[in-house]
């Protein structure tokens, strides 16, 4: 399917009446659409995919055309968002520990390559923890320098083993037994 198909069937799941806060809407994706500007419509329309919940149909078509474009970020960060609609959303306000405290010495990339384990309340039979696996997404930079502070969205490998968690507790990510850092949950909404 080409680029041009695949940004018109994305837009057509967007509701009318959606606006950006800039006030972008889907008409404005249609304008650039017009003048052949795929690069442009698809950052658009991944806009307006904040603003309301989308089917994934809706990722899947925008992953497929951002993969033609050959904008790989913007690729898998529409498969992560086709993988939410299907699995719930996790964000939190995750704080690695400083290298000199023990944490990490290199960045945790940006783009859902980490696959950390975090310590989310679950317990083995002799009272360790129990940890879960799940990507690490960081928002709005390429990657979270040692020490540093972001926002993130976990993508659990078993999300039913995450479903109790609720906005405002802390878990922590170990890459090593140490804990690497800390979560505050921000946001735990279930599949669509």
């Amino acid at each position: 399917m080409d680029v041009l198909a695949l940004l018109k069937s994305a837009s057509l799941l967007v509701p009318e009446e959606s606006a950006t806060e800039n006030d972008v809407t889907v008409d404005d994706v249609w304008e650039y659409l017009a003048h052949d500007e795929w690069e442009v419509a698809l950052g658009l329309l991944e806009e307006l995919g904040d603003v309301r919940p989308l089917p994934a149909v809706f990722w899947a078509s925008m992953a497929a055309a951002a993969e033609e474009l050959r904008l790989e970020r913007s690729a898998a960060w529409c498969h992560w968002r086709e993988g939410e609609t299907r699995d719930g959303v996790i964000r939190a306000d995750l704080t690695l520990r400083a290298p000199s405290d023990g944490g990490r010495r290199s960045p945790v990339p940006g783009a859902g390559v980490l696959r950390p384990m975090w310590d989310i309340g679950h317990r083995t039979p002799t009272g360790e923890p129990a940890y879960a696996v799940a990507r690490l997404w960081v928002e709005g930079v390429p990657a979270l320098e040692p020490g540093g502070r972001a926002p993130v969205r976990l993508a659990p490998l078993t999300p039913e083993r995450w479903r109790h968690l609720r906005p405002g507790q802390v878990i922590t990510l170990h890459e090593t037994r140490p804990v690497g850092g800390a979560a505050v949950l921000l946001e735990v909404m279930p599949p669509g």
